[in-house]
């Protein structure tokens, strides 16, 4: 039987043969859409990696690592350069992490954890809940023990890692093609599942962001991207806690990126969500098409980074196709140059204030808002700082739509006298912070009137559920809790 689903292949498996799918009807080329918009950079702009050059933008540029390949010095060399995040292979999966009931082994995970970490990279967590990659006494479960099993494994993980990622594939690949459910373990226990796991992830590292991760998603048209965008848009609509999608991007055999790629990417962003390729490897190293999927991702401000599936071609679960940045001897490849320009023409993220903001949020002095316990700057991921910690901030009286202003004993307060504190401290109810405008590594101006404003954009900050600006994480970089937030 011909196997007639479309181009993107699942996640790579330490186990699984690099079978490609069909090409689907109706997904067309982008090479006329997204070259057309490429720019060469200007000389004094150009970063000279990937992770700088997307770093400029409040982006970043990672890629997959195996535990296996640290001892290979080209290898390491390329990844620590090169890139500023991490995902591990196969290191955090199911049955690596968990291999028997209740007993966990993270020393692969933790191997690829330190190594990042030591050169100032960040980590995703990938993946907590799959149908594949289940370690044997798992696969062995069903009903109510498979769930309580699920819930035991998330809790689990995540508490070993609590605190200390960017982020975490909570689910994996979790749609058939048509966008109704994959018949698999998990769906039996319930069509809930889902939801439970990313509530679940939510109260075990609330610091962490979450995603749902699939392939085959990057068409806007398909069924199985619908399939998933109706489940994102009804967890939004119910407060399910969801804050990322990963599009796997997978590009193989005849087949090329979408030419609504950036359509795609734009229609889950607009639910509130941050979109990011994962898992990206392309079938000979198309130039014009890692130039298109990486222009689609500029083009959208809540595009928040790229993985790349490897390192060199020969690292690859895909060897045989050339997928990669860089050729099997490390050399860096047409594509690795197409993307690097990309990365480069959008430039550096504005350090000005936004002109003629309205007259109720006209800028004040310009300080910068540091922790009063640290003397750090507050900044927000994708900054030049890597080694903060992500602080969850809390509006004591737990009202929305609030104003923030200074007290006099230079305290961030909300209207109503009530301080902000961070997470942890258990009496107020979290608030998700925004710059209306969307930008990154913004700074944050206290105006003439008392309100707080993103110097580039010269919008109030206001919290989640207004829906007219885009979410930005708050850091306090050096990692201390229930900070109080004054002016330097």
């Amino acid at each position: 039987m011909v196997d007639r689903s479309p181009v993107n292949s699942p996640t790579p498996a330490r186990r699984r043969s690099p079978q490609f799918r069909a090409l689907i009807v109706g997904t067309v080329a982008a090479v006329g859409a997204f070259g057309a918009l490429m720019v060469m950079p200007h000389a004094d702009a150009a970063a000279g990696t990937l992770g700088a050059a997307a770093a400029q933008s409040g982006r970043y540029f990672g890629t997959a690592i195996a535990a296996g390949r640290l001892g290979d010095a080209a290898y390491t060399s390329i990844a620590a350069r090169e890139f500023n995040m991490v995902t591990a292979e196969n290191e955090m999966k199911p049955d690596a992490t968990q291999p028997q009931r209740g007993r966990f082994d993270f020393s692969a995970g933790d191997r690829i954890y330190n190594w990042a970490t030591e050169r100032g990279m960040r980590v995703r967590g990938h993946t907590l809940a799959w149908h594949a990659q289940q370690p044997g006494w798992m696969q062995s479960l069903g009903g109510s023990a498979l769930r309580q099993a699920m819930i035991e494994h998330i809790n689990g993980v995540m508490a070993h890692y609590r605190g200390k990622l960017h982020s975490w594939d909570v689910v994996n690949e979790a749609f058939n093609e048509d966008g109704s459910r994959r018949s698999s373990n998990l769906q039996s226990t319930g069509n809930d599942w889902i939801e439970v796991a990313f509530r679940t992830a939510r109260a075990a590292d609330p610091s962490a962001k979450l995603c749902y991760n699939d392939y085959n998603i990057e068409n806007w048209s398909y069924g199985k991207t619908q399939g998933v965008y109706n489940m994102v848009r009804d967890f939004k609509a119910r407060g399910v806690p969801i804050d990322c999608v990963g599009l796997q991007t997978h590009f193989t055999g005849g087949s090329s990126l979408p030419g609504n790629f950036q359509t795609t990417l734009a229609n889950f962003a607009a639910l509130g969500v941050d979109v990011t390729p994962t898992e990206v490897d392309v079938t000979n190293a198309s130039t014009t098409q890692y130039a298109g999927l990486t222009q689609a991702c500029l083009n959208v401000p809540r595009c928040i980074g790229i993985t790349v599936w490897g390192v060199r071609d020969s690292d690859s679960w895909r060897a045989n196709e050339n997928p990669l940045l860089f050729d099997g001897g490390g050399n860096k490849k047409a594509a690795y140059t197409s993307v690097l320009n990309a990365l480069n023409a959008a430039g550096p993220a504005p350090s000005s204030p936004a002109p003629s903001p309205s007259a109720s949020t006209t800028p004040g002095t310009g300080n910068r808002i540091v922790g009063a316990q640290s003397g750090r700057c507050v900044d927000v991921p994708g900054a030049s700082q890597n080694n903060g910690t992500r602080v969850q901030l809390y509006d004591c009286n737990g009202q929305a739509n609030q104003v923030w202003t200074l007290t006099s004993s230079r305290q961030l307060t909300v209207y109503g006298t009530r301080c902000l504190d961070a997470a942890g401290s258990g009496n107020g109810s979290a608030v998700q912070i925004y710059s209306c405008n969307g930008q990154a590594n913004q700074q944050w101006n206290v105006n003439t009137n008392g309100t707080i404003t993103g110097v580039q954009s010269g919008r109030c900050l206001d919290v989640w559920g207004t829906g007219n600006g885009q979410q930005i994480q708050i850091y306090d970089c050096n990692g201390q809790a229930n900070q109080r937030f004054g002016l330097t």
